[in-house]
């Protein structure tokens, strides 16, 4: 118990870390007073291109952060607990590919905040429930879509929302389809333990064991024997 406690710890260090250090951030811009219009996501400008890194890292203020950290910090923790291989390349391809396509069609306003990623987060875990099929995921997925179908998650998406980057929300919603589908094929443990309960289920069909054909004439007689006696 204490080592499997141990292995979901060392899981979640980067979702941990990761939050943790949006938080230190906005203290530090808090304090320093830096203009947010520097460091965010500027569409079609050179000087924004920084901002595919930076901008969601920085936050307007405490209430956006909150509003961000923590579906970040749940979503991450799914993803790095039940798709570990994907889950670095994902998290990757998801930052980076939303700051690019927002960069190439938002608006020209300076776009900061991580709401862009938690939507591609949840976008991600919804269809890996639907290319992956299997329980778990199929499980992973209605459980976000209970927790975000009611807390305004669509209506994100909505264009011409002041103060909103409803861009940045619906690209990284488009993302997180698109990296869902592309990494769809890579196995993970969820995929393994689900392949190896068809593979009991199949195994409990058969009279005699898989490999009783293997056996001679004489071992599957003796064998049949044995079994018919334990019937009686």
């Amino acid at each position: 118990m204490e080592k499997e406690f141990i292995k979901t710890l060392r899981k979640l260090t980067l979702p941990i870390s990761f939050v943790c250090l949006l938080v230190i951030i906005h203290v530090a811009y808090a304090f320093l007073n830096t203009r947010l219009g520097l460091v965010g996501v500027v569409p079609r400008k050179s000087y924004g291109l920084w901002g595919i890194i930076t901008g969601p890292l920085v936050h307007s203020d405490w209430q956006h952060l909150m509003a961000n950290s923590l579906p970040l910090g749940g979503l991450l923790s799914l993803l790095f607990i039940f798709y570990r291989k994907i889950s670095y390349f994902g998290f990757f391809l998801i930052y980076v590919l939303t700051g690019i396509v927002v960069w190439m069609f938002a608006r020209q306003v300076s776009h900061v905040g991580a709401s862009g990623i938690v939507y591609g987060l949840v976008s991600f875990v919804f269809f890996n429930g639907i290319f992956r099929k299997n329980l778990l995921s199929i499980v992973l997925a209605l459980i976000v879509t209970m927790l975000y179908v009611g807390s305004g998650y669509f209506m994100g998406i909505l264009p011409n929302q002041e103060g909103i980057s409803w861009e940045s929300h619906l690209f990284g919603a488009l993302v997180g389809v698109f990296v869902s589908f592309l990494l769809k094929d890579i196995p993970e443990a969820i995929d393994e333990k689900h392949e190896e309960k068809e593979w009991e289920e199949e195994e409990a069909e058969y009279y005699l064991p898989r490999d009783a054909f293997e056996m001679t004439r004489t071992e599957r007689e003796i064998l049949r024997q044995q079994q018919d006696a334990m019937d009686v």
